[in-house]
């Protein structure tokens, strides 16, 4: 990583190499134009540099070029004197221009750097109240909903068969997933935005993960998940815990936002030296105007039903980056949605000669 004073050593460097490179071009060209024109092209140079650099490279660039204009330029060029009280006159105007325009566009770029970090705390502050009002919800549900059968079970004064008990004990098992699920959310998004991710790939059968995934998508609402077992396929070297995450977000998250009944498609391919997933629905599909912004954190879309923080898309976004895969979001035809994820991944067909 480049320390600050490597930085700051660069940008003395470009700013005097910048006035050099313009200061000879004009000096070839001196029978072309007047030393006058020479001195607005050099003042514009400072310009240019003034917005790049911070204000100490940009004085020494405004120093520079007023000396460079005197001695080469002004007559009698190749010394330091200026003979004509006019000349003198333009060169002292020249030098306080030069470096008033360092000075002002470094304050107009301070004061752009202000708004801008009180821009991003402002939007920062806006998106933990948002976490906060969604985990507020999100988590209270399910807990409320643990506590609340488990003191059922224990008052000795019902009298509950066995069938009830059962249903309150599945009442605490979906509480507790939906609970769990939560809090992996928001561990996954701590991992993703402190950069630690680091994945360990391993051999991975697809099929056996989708059908492992799909076991344990809770409350389908009458949700159709289809996924063919694809015999053709070779396992794949890649994050097994990443990838499962990926599937189950993008398979919860079609099951919560779509219609009942509505058909969920998972595919599986290898094409070009990647895994290719392929989740559709035919439900009522993502506005184009948020297809950028649907992997945003806590991004949900506007009237969407109840439930869900907004970080699923978020962590299916960063768990296929940090595999170095991509994703799409596309439009289903005649309706619906269709993720597209690309993993760069090695492939074995070991597992079908053992068959063969």
């Amino acid at each position: 990583m480049k320390t600050s004073a490597t930085l700051q050593y660069r940008q003395y460097a470009l700013s005097t190499l910048s006035v050099l490179t313009v200061s000879v071009l004009c000096f070839l060209i001196k029978d072309e134009i007047n030393y006058r024109i020479a001195a607005l092209i050099l003042l514009l140079t400072v310009s240019v540099v003034a917005m790049l650099f911070d204000i100490l490279p940009v004085l020494l660039a405004a120093f520079l070029s007023a000396v460079i204009w005197n001695f080469f330029f002004i007559p009698p060029q190749f010394t330091l004197h200026i003979s004509s009280t006019e000349d003198l006159l333009t060169f002292l105007s020249y030098f306080f221009v030069a470096s008033l325009n360092a000075v002002l566009t470094f304050k107009i770029r301070q004061a752009e750097r202000k708004a801008r970090d009180k821009e991003e705390k402002e939007q920062t502050i806006k998106l933990y109240n948002t976490l906060l009002n969604s985990l507020s919800h999100e988590l209270r549900t399910p807990i409320s909903t643990i506590l609340g059968t488990v003191d059922t079970l224990k008052d000795s004064n019902l009298q509950l068969n066995n069938e009830q008990q059962l249903d309150l004990l599945n009442d605490i098992d979906i509480a507790t997933v939906r609970l769990n699920r939560q809090v992996e959310n928001i561990l996954n998004m701590s991992r993703i935005e402190s950069g630690i991710l680091k994945p360990k790939s391993d051999w991975c059968d697809m099929n056996e993960l989708v059908n492992s995934v799909i076991q344990k998508i809770e409350n389908c609402d009458g949700h159709q998940l289809n996924y063919t077992f694809n015999e053709n396929l070779p396992l794949f070297k890649l994050d097994i815990g990443f990838t499962e995450q990926i599937l189950l977000n993008l398979l919860h998250n079609a099951v919560q936002y779509t219609p009942s009944n509505s058909i969920i498609e998972i595919k599986i391919f290898h094409e070009s030296e990647n895994c290719k997933i392929i989740i559709s629905d035919n439900g009522n599909g993502i506005p184009e105007s948020e297809h950028q912004l649907i992997f945003d954190k806590f991004r949900r879309l506007p009237d969407s039903k109840t439930g869900g923080s907004g970080l699923g898309l978020s962590i299916v976004k960063g768990f296929t980056e940090a595999q170095n895969g991509t994703i799409l979001l596309q439009n289903n035809h005649p309706n619906g949605t269709v993720f597209k994820i690309e993993i760069p991944a090695e492939t074995s067909y070991i597992n079908h000669l053992k068959n063969e």
